[in-house]
């Protein structure tokens, strides 16, 4: 039989992975927790299963690789555009604070200026694969503390390049350090150019190419060939390889092949991304943090503390509610997987002892074993903070500057001023609907009450902010935010002021409907449901079930808060109204040519009906359409002809339209 390097000890990681992770789904705790785990059981200080860590450590560098990846298909220029604020403003505070705090706390215990920085650069780092995993999980990546988070992770990614390439000189006196950052600028300037010339000229013609062979196995090989060797590219100029994988999903987004894809992707970016968080485990000493357990428990405290407190500040700088801050702050409190890679360049130029070495890998584990259970907690807190009595006041007078919309009433509320709820505001402001906004980013205020929306900053979930929108004279309160949480807040607050008020409430899964029902909202629009029903509507349409029959199908779902379809049992069955002799019939277009015997002949000299079977529903004639054209309607060449048959007479009689004289009296005798 022959040797496969390392064949067993994956098998026994993946098994261990499958009971861990099964484990703590039974008991509801967060996947990571149990690959985490793993890792530390099946590592060198736990049973030894594992023996060559450095081996999985180079195999679970795919994980990283292809998280961000899929991070940059499900991100669009657009969107990175909106979030360059963030990104910029956001990241560049939380990360240079962060160096700032942990500086100073290191120098106080007397550690030389090189160490102190660097310190401060492991612990800036957040997580990206840990906060992402779960913000996706928690379906809240599209809130706005999922927003802000995921930016602010994006700078961190970007700056890891510039600490990679200080850390050595953070050693020694070098001189040319100035002449170093110039050539990273050059080089970041080079990468972003080649980015670009691939993005306009070479990606969408090589994957249409590719298409074109209709292989899904050349598509899928042709995207990770793409991902990967952009990552090595960026990492051989000397920039961070989780950005160069970034870039690449980045540049496929842009082209009409990120759905297939990201398809394809996922599965091994699951496999790979937990024998990343595996390797990780492996790296701690048990031996070293039961010895130091004090120690390592107080530094890993003061560091998801610290954390928390600046990313939260940064959020805040950026115009965003204390609650949304509490959110951020909890989200990135741990530390990122590049610090081990920081770290590692850290000890070998002799700025961390052994013993240093241990101990932030002791803390950083704890603080990502943390993060499930931070963020998890994080909208409790954020809720507790909220609350206290002195914010409040705070948070009046901030309101007060903001302006108060007076005067309203039954007027409507929108909460949230993205897609749904620019629309609701445009149908609201052509049936003369009185209402107004409240949205949590600053800048979409400040753009569209330039334009002249009622529209003010704040937090929904806060009963000071529903007052001075007039909640209690209020008819509707429509939440069209994408948090389920904040939906579930704001929900429960408005309801709270004014029990008469009509709450519509969107949300994006089902099992949120009971939920916020259950807290008062009197309708609640599920996408996941209306988007099967628009699929079921159009699919008995194809089938000709009657109009009327599609609707009060649909209502009924809606009426009955979706329990049926939840249930799987069918109320009533709408295809038994349809008549079974029109199986097999469509509606189809056949285009009439010049010199068709059709061509210049009414509908009743063609004899289409009587004779073939065909009845025309409509004719389209240049930019018009005749619908339900009579028998006196004479047919001209370029004419479309919409015709009401099966199937098989359709292709049968083709050949009347065309300039076949032989068609046409086959078709006629």
């Amino acid at each position: 039989m022959p040797h496969i390097p390392m064949l067993p000890e994956l098998i026994a990681v993946f098994a261990c992975c499958v009971a861990a992770i099964f484990f703590c789904l039974r008991i509801n705790l967060p996947a990571i927790v149990g690959v985490l785990v793993t890792g530390i059981v099946v590592g060198p200080s736990g049973f030894g299963i594992v023996s060559d860590v450095h081996a999985v450590e180079g195999i679970a560098e795919l994980g990283v690789i292809l998280l961000m990846f899929t991070i940059g298909l499900e991100l669009s220029l657009g969107e990175l555009k909106a979030l360059k604020k963030p990104v910029l403003l956001g990241g560049g505070l939380q990360v240079v604070l962060t160096i700032i705090l942990f500086f100073e706390l290191d120098s106080l215990y007397g550690s030389s200026t090189g160490s102190a920085v660097l310190s401060g650069f492991l612990v800036a780092l957040s997580s990206t694969a840990i906060v992402i995993k779960l913000l996706q999980e928690r379906s809240e990546l599209s809130a706005p503390h999922g927003r802000i988070a995921l930016a602010v992770l994006i700078f961190q990614d970007i700056i890891v390049a510039p600490m990679m390439l200080l850390v050595p000189y953070l050693a020694s006196d070098s001189p040319d350090m100035g002449r170093s950052l110039l050539m990273l600028a050059v080089k970041s300037i080079g990468v972003l150019g080649v980015i670009w010339v691939l993005a306009r000229y070479v990606v969408r013609r090589l994957l249409l190419a590719v298409l074109r062979t209709r292989s899904r196995e050349l598509f899928l090989l042709s995207v990770l060939v793409l991902c990967l060797a952009i990552a090595m590219f960026t990492a051989w100029v000397g920039l961070s390889i989780s950005l160069g994988a970034f870039l690449a999903g980045l540049i496929i987004a842009q082209t009409d092949y990120a759905l297939a894809t990201l398809e394809g992707v996922h599965p091994f970016r699951d496999v790979f991304t937990s024998l990343f968080f595996v390797s990780i485990g492996m790296l701690l000493d048990l031996n070293f943090m039961w010895e130091n357990l004090p120690l390592v428990l107080g530094t890993a405290g003061i560091v998801l503390v610290l954390k928390s407190i600046v990313a939260g500040g940064a959020s805040m700088a950026l115009g965003y509610p204390l609650r949304v801050a509490v959110l951020v702050g909890l989200s990135l409190s741990q530390v990122g997987e590049f610090s081990f890679v920081l770290a590692k360049v850290g000890s070998d130029a002799g700025l961390l002892s052994q013993e240093r070495y241990q101990l932030f890998l002791a803390v950083s584990i704890l603080t990502m074993l943390a993060a499930p259970f931070c963020i998890q907690g994080s909208h409790v807190l954020s809720r507790m903070v909220s609350g206290i009595p002195g914010l409040g006041k705070w948070r009046e007078r901030s309101l007060a500057q903001n302006g108060v919309i007076s005067g309203l009433k039954d007027h409507l509320i929108i909460v949230g001023f993205g897609l749904g709820g620019r629309q609701l505001a445009n149908t609201a402001k052509s049936a003369a609907i009185p209402y107004c906004v409240v949205e949590m980013n600053p800048d979409t205020v400040r753009m569209e009450r330039e334009k002249g929306e009622p529209i003010r900053h704040g937090d929904a979930g806060l009963p000071e902010v529903l007052k001075h929108l007039g909640v209690e004279k209020a008819k509707v309160v429509a939440v069209v935010v994408a948090d389920p949480v904040s939906a579930r807040r704001v929900t429960q607050v408005a309801k709270s002021i004014n029990p008469a008020v009509t709450m519509v409430v969107r949300t994006r899964f089902v099992a949120e409907v009971e939920p916020l029902m259950a807290l008062g909202a009197d309708h609640v629009v599920a996408e996941e449901f209306e988007t099967s029903l628009e699929i079921f509507a159009r699919v008995l349409r194809t089938y000709l079930v009657p109009h009327a029959t599609i609707e009060q199908f649909a209502s009924q779902v809606r009426e009955e808060g979706y329990q049926v379809l939840r249930r799987g049992e069918p109320m009533h069955n709408p295809m038994a109204m349809l008549d079974k002799s029109f199986s097999g019939f469509e509606v189809s277009g056949l285009t009439v040519e010049a010199g068709a015997l059709l061509d210049g002949k009414t509908l009743i000299e063609s004899e289409l009906r009587r004779k073939h079977g065909l009845t025309v529903v409509a004719v389209q004639r240049g930019g018009k359409i005749y619908a339900n054209p009579d028998g006196s309607f004479r047919l001209k060449a370029g004419d479309v002809a919409y015709l009401f048959a099966s199937q098989e007479d359709v292709a049968a009689h083709r050949g009347l339209f065309q300039v076949r004289r032989k068609a046409w009296a086959e078709a006629s005798g």
